[in-house]
């Protein structure tokens, strides 16, 4: 039974792989954290992320989003909000240095990395296109189980590696210019997906 439903659902694993493993908000996020705080500091972070995007994927299996999105004022609001804060969070790495690192900013917590999920439209984008396109013949919370695990794990995995990559690359960036270089295209990644909010 195990085995069977694991082979069914290699193709949404594969598609749920690709979706988190491209660069995004998380991926952005995390890769800079690395750079910048450690990896260990980052761990809080690190373990939100695969837990947030978990719970976005059951969400949309339960048709929480359709529910959400249903009133355009609503659906209007929630995009402006996450955009906003997108573009926020862009604006604070373009101004991140390592004198700052060691003073007063620090990485997300883990509850703010599990909420920071609900204003991410990546994670929205594959979550609903997970549960529309990949749909099994489980009922509702089996399926919604079957992509919590899929989501939490897979994403765990992508969030180790691009820490992981974010913290060996910090002993490249001593240089200021070459700092400020990395941060800025990491701002300019994470800008433009507040653009895939409205479209």
């Amino acid at each position: 039974m195990i085995l069977s439903i694991l082979a069914a659902s290699l193709p949404l694993l594969l598609f749920i792989f690709a979706g988190l493993f491209s660069p995004g908000p998380n991926v952005v996020m995390l890769t800079t954290s690395g750079a910048r705080f450690g990896f260990r500091a980052t761990l809080p972070h690190l373990l939100g992320v695969p837990i947030g995007t978990g719970l976005l994927a059951v969400a949309s299996v339960l048709g929480v989003q359709s529910i959400l999105f249903a009133l355009p004022a609503i659906e209007f609001t929630i995009k402006l909000i996450s955009a906003l804060w997108i573009l926020w969070l862009s604006w604070k790495l373009i101004n991140a240095s390592r004198a700052k690192a060691q003073n007063t900013d620090r990485p997300f917590t883990f509850f703010q990395a599990i909420l920071f999920q609900v204003v991410n439209p990546k994670v929205w984008a594959v979550a609903l296109a997970a549960s529309v396109g990949f749909s099994s013949d489980l009922n509702i919370w089996a399926e919604a189980a079957r992509l919590f695990l899929g989501f939490s794990l897979i994403n765990l995995f992508v969030c180790l590696f691009w820490t992981s990559a974010g913290h060996l690359l910090a002993s490249y960036l001593q240089r200021p210019v070459i700092w400020r270089t990395f941060m800025t295209t990491m701002a300019a990644i994470m800008a433009s997906s507040a653009a895939l909010i409205f479209i």
